[in-house]
């Protein structure tokens, strides 16, 4: 636990370091955020129909922008290689890198996106369900992400591939991210979503790091 605990601070601090990955992520999102309303026009109305949505499709796509770096440096660095021979099984180092992409990239998002909600006209009721919503859902997206970077890791400019690959298995977490986050839902659906969006991140907890060690290990062979 405490080698595991190690790589995670390890990537977190790499993360801080370079800034790429988080930095181009929040700058995506705050440029979506930013200009929508401009785009959409001053209909507060509509805009206040669309703000989850919004906010979710922003974090989803930030999410994916920032995808491909989960193993690419240690890749390149021989850094995997080691990591392979290492006491600490290879699935636990992928679900390291997975939990490193979260804390670093995917949960500070979920926390600022209600929070930024104001600039889309998110209504006041809807805040901590979106909250709960895309922090619970932020971890899928990780974890998610995750198996398309190990599946892409050896190609040439693999963020493309990994967009492809992955976004189709982001669309159950938004649908029920999204109904999650309805104020005015009918009464239960939103703690049935909220429930339904734990057992998806729950299972990716389970597959991810099983499918994305496996795929990292057919690259370095």
């Amino acid at each position: 636990m405490k080698l595991l605990l190690a790589l995670i601070r390890r990537d977190l601090a790499l993360s801080l370091r370079q800034g790429g990955g988080a930095g181009t992520a929040l700058g995506f999102f705050l440029a979506v955020v930013v200009l929508l309303p401009i785009g959409i026009g001053p209909d507060q109305a509509l805009l206040a129909r669309i703000a989850p949505g919004a906010l979710w499709i922003s974090l989803l796509l930030s999410v994916l922008l920032s995808a491909d770096r989960i193993f690419q440096q240690d890749y390149e660095d021989g850094s995997l290689d080691i990591m392979t021979m290492g006491p600490v099984p290879f699935e636990l180092v992928a679900l390291a890198k997975a939990a490193a992409h979260w804390l670093s990239t995917s949960l500070p998002l979920a926390i600022a996106a209600p929070l930024l909600g104001f600039l889309v006209n998110l209504e006041p009721q809807a805040i901590l369900p979106l909250a709960a919503s895309m922090v619970l859902g932020s971890a899928a997206l990780s974890l998610l992400a995750a198996v398309g970077a190990a599946v892409t890791v050896g190609l040439r400019r693999g963020g493309l591939l990994v967009s492809i690959l992955v976004l189709p298995l982001y669309v159950p977490v938004m649908i029920f991210g999204l109904s999650a986050s309805q104020p005015g839902a009918a009464p239960g659906l939103t703690t049935a979503s909220l429930l339904i969006l734990a057992a998806i991140t729950l299972v990716s907890l389970v597959v991810s790091p099983l499918a994305s060690a496996a795929a990292l290990r057919s690259y370095l062979k």
